[in-house]
């Protein structure tokens, strides 16, 4: 149980990997204001690292993905057995489906919460049948849950924001925190690296994260003439439907110029090893990618499109793309790369931009801030 002089805040996160890459500085932050911090999260291999922050771990299983109505009830009831023992005084639940399962395991208890919609994913992004059945649903759903007393629903961008009131959200019940915080000193600005032009990605291999247009557009350069490097760092995702599959990840190491990692441990040696760093993404809350590469001083190739655009300034910290338009992915790329001090002075600029507004410690004051707001004064 919690110290009677602490207020108990559980975090609700769908891995357990996935609260250490979004949520940890956030969850420090509150730990070093005085909240006795618990995670509920599925248990895959992080589960050391949480409990070696000093926060009280809950394992639960949690399906990403899952559509099953029988799993969506056992992994609710578990999110309530969990409350009802701690008892906390704040809720935080992360992503869609933490949202939406860990409201309904709320339902009747007076507990303020936040509700962080950390880019709206396939659900909002998919353009197929079953997509916009599952936004006229999900839709539904938040309407009845994030419109509750006590429910704040975190935004990490104004468009996420005009979503959300369009779904029918009251504004009222909005915060907007521009994404989770990077440690900036742990991510130092670094000199840029010998050799061919390089461009890195880094994200889930997702039709939706803009890959395959930007693995065509590098087959556009090499088409060209052009000797650009593409690195890829990270896996295929079998449990969302718009995954790259394993087999075609793995032939992008068949094409001249391009290496895909895998998952990489240390982001920093994939920009201590390119030049320009690319997402050029469907939509996104506030993509960590892009602004870890931009810690590294790293200018930023993206698309015009939701989250993207608040870190990726077009002409300023980097270059703004049409989605899904790899022809003009190419000419950005050509353009960086055939000016050395256009990458410098858009790296540089990307760099001040997360130091003063979206390091860990800005955004860690601004969540703590949100918390107590929700204690004394609920929305």
């Amino acid at each position: 149980m919690h110290k009677a002089s602490q207020k108990t805040l559980l975090y609700l996160a769908n891995e357990d990997w996935a609260f250490i890459q979004h949520r940890l500085p956030m969850a420090r932050a509150a730990r070093a204001a005085g909240f006795d911090v618990h995670v509920a999260t599925n248990i895959s291999d992080h589960a050391d690292a949480i409990r070696a922050e000093g926060f009280t771990l809950h394992p639960i299983v949690l399906k990403r993905g899952s559509r099953s109505p029988i799993g969506a009830l056992a992994s609710v009831n578990a999110i309530r057995i969990i409350e009802q023992r701690i008892r906390p005084q704040m809720l935080h639940h992360s992503g869609l489906q933490c949202c939406v399962l860990g409201g309904f395991a709320a339902l009747g208890l007076a507990i303020p919460q936040v509700n962080a919609m950390t880019g709206l994913g396939y659900t909002f992004t998919g353009k197929s049948a079953r997509a916009r059945m599952l936004r006229y649903i999900i839709s539904a759903v938040l309407r009845l849950l994030l419109n509750r007393t006590n429910s704040t629903a975190l935004v990490q961008n104004p468009d996420d924001q005009r979503t959300l009131e369009h779904v029918g959200i009251d504004p009222a019940r909005i915060a907007l925190i521009p994404g989770s915080g990077v440690d900036t000193d742990a991510l130092p600005p670094l000199p840029e690296p010998d050799g061919p032009i390089t461009v890195g990605f880094a994200g889930r291999l997702l039709t939706a994260k803009g890959i395959r247009a930007l693995v065509g557009a590098h087959r556009i350069l090499r088409v060209r003439g052009m000797d650009i490097r593409l690195r890829i760092a990270g896996d295929p995702d079998p449990a969302n439907p718009d995954s790259v599959t394993l087999e075609e990840a793995q032939r992008w190491n068949d094409e001249p110029g391009i290496t895909w990692l895998g998952h990489v441990n240390d982001i920093t040696s994939l920009w201590r090893a390119s030049h320009i760093a690319a997402l050029p993404s469907h939509r996104e809350g506030l993509p960590k990618s892009l602004l870890e590469a931009a810690a590294c001083g790293r200018p930023l190739l993206a698309t015009d499109a939701p989250g993207c655009r608040e870190i990726a300034i077009h002409e300023q910290t980097g270059l703004l793309v049409p989605v899904e338009d790899p022809e003009a992915l190419a000419n950005a790329i050509s353009e960086l790369a055939a000016s050395r001090d256009l990458r410098l002075r858009y790296g540089a600029a990307a760099r001040q931009l997360v130091v003063e507004k979206m390091s860990a410690q800005a955004i860690g004051a601004a969540i703590v801030a949100l918390y107590k707001e929700q204690l004394q004064h609920p929305r």
